[in-house]
């Protein structure tokens, strides 16, 4: 489901346990979801998805909707370079371990929604959030080519559009039943 081209990384050595430079090293940290993308049993993204949950909450919490938007394109700006690096470090492209995109994206797909007053959307927009990036509609997929850090971040930019527009359904769907 990932990269389908030829490998630029071919045969090339990790750098991740060299002795590379400090920002190479934050880089992959935080690429990999504070390390979780490099740990996970199992769904690296998904994993790696968590750190975003904990950023969705705060930006529900305390920041007024409006200042989401602008943060929210803040962060996907900042994914790009941060997934370019981890991706050089790792040595493979598109590396399912690199979960900045998921992460730092997070936050899209939960603008104005009131998390902290309805707690039941935070376990559905997860699960929306995972099911729309597994599935790349259109664009996503298309997308998820371009060079290094932008095909990272750009088709999860796509498919969190799409979450946001769904999980915002629940939220419209539930308030319409229980009112």
């Amino acid at each position: 489901m990932g990269w389908k081209g030829p490998d630029p990384y071919e045969g090339k050595r990790s750098e991740v346990s060299l002795g590379v430079s400090f920002s190479q090293r934050l880089a992959v940290w935080l690429g990999t979801g504070c390390g979780l993308g490099l740990v996970a049993p199992c769904a690296p993204g998904t994993w790696g998805s968590l750190p975003g949950v904990a950023l969705a909450c705060l930006f529900a919490a305390w920041v007024p909707w409006v200042w989401q938007i602008p943060l929210c394109l803040c962060l996907t700006l900042l994914a790009v370079p941060v997934c370019t690096q981890c991706e050089r470090a790792l040595c493979k492209k598109d590396d399912g371990r690199i979960t900045a995109d998921e992460w730092m994206l997070y936050p899209i797909a939960t603008i104005g929604l009131p998390l902290m007053d309805c707690l039941w959307l935070i376990p559905a927009t997860f699960v929306v959030i995972r099911i729309l990036d597994i599935l790349k509609l259109p664009p996503a997929r298309q997308i998820q080519y371009l060079p290094e850090g932008w095909g990272i971040v750009a088709d999860d930019f796509a498919s969190q559009l799409y979450a946001l527009a769904a999980s915002w359904g629940l939220y419209w769907g539930y308030e319409w039943m229980i009112g």
